[in-house]
């Protein structure tokens, strides 16, 4: 299922930016090459050259990780003119999944030693996929959409959901029962839902509305202390 939520307040796309092949994708690359800990950061569908996505990666790179934005697109993120229906037709989140390994193998290549995913909207499918199985440590879903409950009981990693209160996609509601699945799996988590913004708040805000940037910024440095409790405290 998708809606006008998963397309609404579309960014302003800037190419360029530190930009390497990794695991034969284009991939936006921010932080300490030379740090164990990697994450993985999968984009909403407008893609990873989206300006806050990428400020959010180096956010999370100041904090001492090796952060990386692939394409998963190949060059076809949404655009304004094409339905998304139609756009979904040759980009399940499934089978993004098959692409994410081979970045997974080459950051564990090239000496890292922790995985952590965070997806946003589109990317959160994702990423609950690669958290059921042992291909990451830690997960953020970020106003997941296509994210079902049997998925979220199926995460075997410790896993955070950050979501919106005004959310078609995954509602409070929802959310709260990702919550339940979790904590009866003793799968460690970390779930909390942002009053006052809408779906895709945390990649996609106005910049002139105070309050919901203000949410969008919260939103982000829980997510740098949900990853900070689990790779940095954590054995």
């Amino acid at each position: 299922m998708s809606g006008p939520e998963c397309c609404s307040n579309p960014p302003t796309i800037i190419s360029g930016g530190d930009v390497h092949q990794i695991g034969s994708l284009n991939t936006y690359v921010s932080g300490n090459p030379d740090s164990k800990i990697g994450v993985i950061l999968v984009s909403d569908v407008f893609g990873f050259e989206a300006p806050k996505l990428r400020k959010i990666a180096d956010k999370l790179a100041s904090g001492g990780y090796y952060v990386v934005v692939p394409d998963f697109f190949h060059g076809d993120p949404l655009t304004p003119e094409v339905p998304i229906q139609d756009w979904l037709k040759n980009h399940a989140p499934v089978e993004a999944v098959g692409f994410a390994k081979p970045v997974i193998q080459a950051l564990k290549e090239k000496g890292i030693s922790k995985v952590a995913a965070a997806g946003f909207c589109w990317g959160a499918k994702v990423v609950v996929e690669l958290a059921k199985s042992a291909d990451i440590q830690v997960a953020a879903l970020l106003h997941p959409s296509f994210v079902s409950l049997d998925d979220v009981k199926g995460v075997k990693v410790p896993t955070g959901i950050l979501g919106a209160e005004i959310d078609k996609m995954s509602p409070p509601e929802l959310v709260k029962e990702f919550e339940a699945a979790l904590k009866a799996n003793q799968i460690e988590h970390f779930v909390k839902i942002y009053p006052g913004v809408s779906h895709g708040w945390t990649v996609r805000y106005n910049d002139e509305e105070e309050a919901v940037v203000k949410c969008a910024f919260e939103a982000h440095q829980d997510l740098v202390d949900w990853f900070d409790k689990c790779l940095k405290t954590n054995p």
